[in-house]
């Protein structure tokens, strides 16, 4: 399976919700509240149950932007471990390197994220790492690059940074465009439309 790389409006209307947090996204959502296509406006009825489960792990996969046999991996990682399996998923989705990397305001999408790892642009503990999917423990540190910083668009980033806040279990500073994964989140930390008991279900049946 391809990695996705068309519009996120459209993956928005296709779930019904506003999978990327952005402004944009929430007025095409006012504008045209229905799936995309030419029959998307006739799309109603009734879900079935192995349906709505299967919606709630599109709209996970798509938030992280993944494709499904990491994910499926992923969750299969998480079901070993101990805990509630559907909040150490979540847990492990963050800690990956790209997802960080968004969280700290170096990047303004996920997508864009991505790219900058995979071109050298992050550093994790002082020592290159260009793999998005790479996943952080509480305590280190991700950075950037001498080049990485000298560039239109991070400079950009990190001054948009200044007038928002990072998540609570990021420390980031954005005058040295470095933070710190401190801690893993829990699940009143994550804002993100999902029930990912749902998710547990779609992969456990």
């Amino acid at each position: 399976m391809a990695r996705y790389t068309g519009p996120m409006v459209k993956l928005c209307r296709r779930e019904g919700v506003n999978l990327f947090d952005s402004e944009k996204v929430n007025k095409y959502l006012t504008k045209r509240p229905y799936a995309p296509g030419q029959h998307g406006q006739r799309r109603k009825g009734r879900t079935s149950d192995y349906g709505v489960r299967l919606r709630e792990k599109q709209k996970l996969i798509r938030i992280y932007g993944m494709t499904e046999k990491p994910f499926r991996n992923l969750f299969a990682e998480a079901a070993r471990r101990d805990g509630v399996t559907g909040t150490v998923f979540l847990q492990l989705l963050e800690s990956r390197l790209d997802n960080v990397v968004y969280r700290m305001g170096i990047a303004t999408t996920r997508r864009q994220a991505r790219q900058f790892v995979y071109h050298d642009h992050v550093r994790v503990n002082g020592k290159k790492v260009d793999v998005a999917s790479y996943h952080l423990k509480p305590g280190d540190v991700v950075g950037l690059s001498e080049k990485a910083k000298s560039l239109v668009l991070i400079k950009e980033n990190l001054e948009g940074q200044k007038r928002r806040r990072t998540v609570p279990w990021i420390g980031f500073d954005p005058e040295k465009g470095e933070g710190t994964y401190t801690r893993l989140p829990a699940r009143e930390d994550l804002a993100i439309p999902v029930n990912e008991q749902f998710v547990v279900e779609y992969y456990s049946r």
